[in-house]
């Protein structure tokens, strides 16, 4: 099994996300991701590529996209969003991978801490959280005030 899972993890390729890619990633996040965001829209995704070229990470196998995850980081905080693996690809380390490139990011651009937001009820991604050695916080919770409605 484990040999298996070293076949998949080398025919994986993981790349920056670019404008042409938005409609492709909105589509794989209506059916692999957990959820949906008030920026899960074309404009959304185009600020995020043209703010911040390398902070849309993409796991694809065989020219599918099988996996993303958002690795921002605003000088200050380094932040995982958007960690998504298709339903047919999970359980293959893609996770771990994307997280490992996005663990590289940060580390390069001198962050110290990476933050991830996860849905609370989402059990599935706590267990794939925790394989890749985050751990909960709950002395922490997130306000927010949406600007658009």
């Amino acid at each position: 099994m484990n040999e298996h899972r070293n076949d998949h993890r080398n025919d994986l390729r993981i790349r920056h996300a670019g404008l042409p890619d938005i409609d492709a990633v909105l589509d794989f996040w209506r059916e692999a991701a957990e959820g949906t965001s008030i920026s899960d829209d074309h404009d959304g995704v185009a600020r995020l590529i043209s703010r911040d070229p390398e902070a849309l990470l993409l796991a694809e196998r065989d020219g599918r996209l099988v996996g993303t995850v958002i690795a921002g980081f605003d000088g200050w905080r380094c932040s995982a969003y958007r960690l998504a693996v298709h339903p047919d690809a999970r359980r293959q380390g893609i996770a771990a991978a994307l997280m490992a490139a996005a663990e590289q990011r940060f580390t390069a651009l001198g962050g110290r801490r990476v933050d991830a937001m996860v849905l609370e009820a989402n059990e599935r991604a706590h267990h794939a959280w925790a394989a890749v050695g985050y751990h909960r916080e709950d002395h922490w919770r997130r306000w927010v005030k949406p600007l658009t409605e």
